[in-house]
């Protein structure tokens, strides 16, 4: 298995078979942002190899789906963010947001730092409906007039992670055609 629970479900759902140096260049055994890990750990950041081992996984794929580190504006460095990163992979993103109190603050924020430092937004994911939040059509409804994003669908709470299962709810809820 990998050393990154994240990294082998990722691998499973996509059916791919690469190695985890491929995929994951440089793993945190700790829960924080890269820079807070680099920190602790005492270990020296290697921005050049993530950056190789994704121009190798994008010879090898026709797609790639990249996932953030705990979102947009979380440091990897002193001076250099998921933003920057993303800009020097030269990507576009899909914001995943949530349904709990304080989603379209940070829905907003999410996509006003995209459009500081020109990161183009494909659209935004409504994920993990939480009970005590808002209702989907309300949040789908506000976030599409006050950002001007596409909401491409939503991903209720996933029990059961075998492929076929999540094909079959992502096909069944999200709008990969915008």
């Amino acid at each position: 298995g990998f050393k990154s629970e994240d990294i082998e479900i990722l691998a499973t759902a996509a059916q791919v078979n690469d190695p985890e140096l491929l995929l994951n260049p440089q793993f945190f055994p700790i829960m924080a942002s890269p820079y807070t890990a680099l920190k602790n750990l005492k270990i020296k950041p290697n921005i050049s190899l993530v950056l190789k081992q994704f121009k190798k996984l994008s010879k090898l794929h026709s797609m790639l789906l990249v996932e953030g580190m705990g979102g947009i504006m979380t440091p990897i460095l002193q001076d250099y963010f998921v933003t920057d990163l993303i800009k020097d992979m030269k990507l576009s993103t899909v914001i995943v947001t949530r349904t709990r109190v304080g989603a379209v603050n940070h829905t907003i924020m999410t996509c006003k730092m995209c459009e500081k430092y020109k990161i183009p937004i494909k659209g935004i994911i409504i994920n993990n409906f939480d009970v005590d939040g808002y209702r989907v059509k309300e949040l789908k409804r506000d976030l599409e007039n006050l950002t001007h994003v596409s909401v491409l669908g939503s991903i209720p709470f996933i029990d059961d992670m075998s492929d076929r299962s999540l094909y079959r709810i992502f096909k069944k809820n999200i709008d990969f055609k915008s």
